[in-house]
């Protein structure tokens, strides 16, 4: 039986535990954030609280994990839910998430970086997580425009619904099993694209 080596073993894991696996997290992080600002955030600051799914911060966010703080992103978490339920609040609160979600997924990404310094860990956040969020709250933006078109509005509670279990669900996967986060990302773009492109159509139906 070959002996192993366990020096290009350190070196695998090394830049494994470093960069790819936090990569991936804050990428599930903040694509969530694209859809909802505060429930990705406040789901990290509870599983970095009570040491699940092995979920490790940078000292600098320390404050996350403090009850007050918990206690604010719970409130925001809770308002941007209700809110995103009423039509017009919806719109506003997604023209605000252009720079607020970007944040948000920086922060996000940012602080899964525990093994590297802060000014790095903050760089990554900005590369990996800034983009994400954009990206699906631009996606999300086509959806929202395209259902109150079709339905007056009528249609966008449900649409959030749905979206809030595609957030809910998108950080759970991060946290179970980060590599799976390219997957599922690729498979919610799908869904989004496809119902984004099916309420358009019905608009145009509608129009004709």
């Amino acid at each position: 039986m070959p002996d192993l080596d366990l020096s290009s073993i350190s070196a695998t894991v090394g830049p494994l535990q470093t960069w790819v696996l936090p990569a991936l997290l804050g990428l599930g992080l903040a694509s969530a954030t694209g859809l909802r600002t505060f429930l990705p955030l406040l789901m990290l600051a509870l599983a970095a609280k009570f040491e699940m799914f092995g979920v490790r911060l940078i000292d600098q966010m320390d404050w996350i994990v403090s009850w007050p703080a918990i206690a604010a992103l719970a409130t925001a978490t809770a308002a941007e839910f209700a809110g995103d339920k009423v039509p017009a609040i919806d719109h506003g609160l997604n023209a605000i998430g252009y720079v607020t979600r970007p944040v948000a997924g920086a922060i996000a990404a940012g602080s899964v970086f525990w093994n590297v310094d802060p000014s790095t860990a903050a760089i990554a956040g900005l590369i990996v997580g800034a983009p994400a969020a954009l990206a699906f709250n631009a996606a999300q933006t086509g959806v929202r425009v395209g259902s109150t078109a079709t339905t007056g509005g009528l249609g966008n509670p449900l649409v959030s619904l749905v979206e809030d279990l595609l957030a809910f669900l998108t950080v759970l996967v991060a946290f179970l099993a980060p590599i799976l986060i390219p997957v599922v990302l690729i498979v919610l773009a799908v869904v989004v694209f496809r119902l984004a492109r099916r309420i358009r159509d019905r608009s145009a139906m509608r129009t004709s």
